[in-house]
């Protein structure tokens, strides 16, 4: 009986989660089909869900509309140049708060993570004079070294802590005994075993750099630096809005984040449920 009553909310969950992810993509499916339709048939009442013809044309005017590839590439380099600083340095860090016993390292750690409350308004004009006194401003590096350095990094550094300190300690003490060095016990022994956890927040640093909007609106004031998320500002004009271009662009822009989820997420769902356990 036990077992019977365990078993029967399952269709019940299932069902829920079916109902929930259907919610989600909604959006998604809704950018894509509006990407198809004319500028008419947009705002047609009672909406139409298909397009009477499906207007393929909104894609190659949303890519001749503006620099499309120019801003991609932009956006694809300084996504890469957060995600190699971030998968660097923060492993580095979250190893020394979990597994290196040293005077402070709460209170250090604490003062970390009290960085988390800080939103960014509250510091972005300090930060901006800060990067304009040393002629950084109208290049990528405010945003590079804000990924690396900034209060988001508290929060990746937190998740590879949590791995880490899920990871046995007789793995390390018997490398130490052998004469191992931290940095060969981190580099021979921790590094190989976070890979899912490197992933994850390779991930999320990769979906923030991605999506940034403000820090390129921000940073930059040369138009053949700009990103994709300004870059999609150019359709919309003064008194209209290209709204065939403007969802085509948008679901380009979109797409290689669901790719990219496809490809990795079960490396991604492992990595969080790994720093998830202590």
């Amino acid at each position: 009986m036990a077992g019977t009553r365990a078993e029967r909310p399952k269709p019940f969950a299932h069902a829920m989660l079916v109902l929930i992810g259907v919610l989600f993509l909604m959006p998604f499916v809704w950018l894509l089909i509006t990407s198809l339709k004319t500028d008419e048939e947009i705002f047609v009442v009672p909406v139409r869900w298909w397009p009477s013809e499906l207007q393929w044309t909104n894609y190659v005017e949303a890519i001749q509309a503006i620099p499309f590839f120019l801003y991609t590439f932009n956006t694809v380099w300084i996504a890469a140049l957060c995600v190699a600083g971030v998968a660097a340095i923060a492993p580095l860090v979250a190893y020394g708060f979990a597994r290196i016993d040293f005077k402070g390292r709460n209170l250090l750690f604490l003062i970390m993570m009290s960085t988390l409350m800080l939103p960014f308004q509250v510091t972005m004009i300090p930060i901006y004079v800060s990067f304009n006194k040393v002629n950084l401003v109208d290049s990528y590096w405010p945003i590079v070294l804000s990924s690396w350095f900034g209060t988001g990094m508290a929060y990746y550094i937190f998740l590879m802590r949590q791995f880490f300190m899920g990871i046995p300690y007789e793995l390390t003490e018997s490398a130490k005994i052998d004469g191992a060095s931290e940095f060969r016990i981190f580099a021979g022994i921790m590094l190989p075993l976070s890979k899912p956890a490197i992933l994850t927040v390779g991930l999320f640093t990769f979906l923030g750099a991605w999506g940034d909007f403000q820090g390129p609106l921000i940073y930059l004031n040369d138009p053949d630096k700009w990103t994709l998320s300004i870059g999609l500002k150019q359709y919309i004009r003064e008194n209209t809005v290209a709204w065939g271009q403007l969802m085509a662009a948008s679901t380009l822009f979109t797409l290689p984040i669901v790719v990219l989820y496809f490809f990795v997420q079960k490396k991604f769902i492992e990595g969080i449920s790994i720093t998830g356990m202590k």
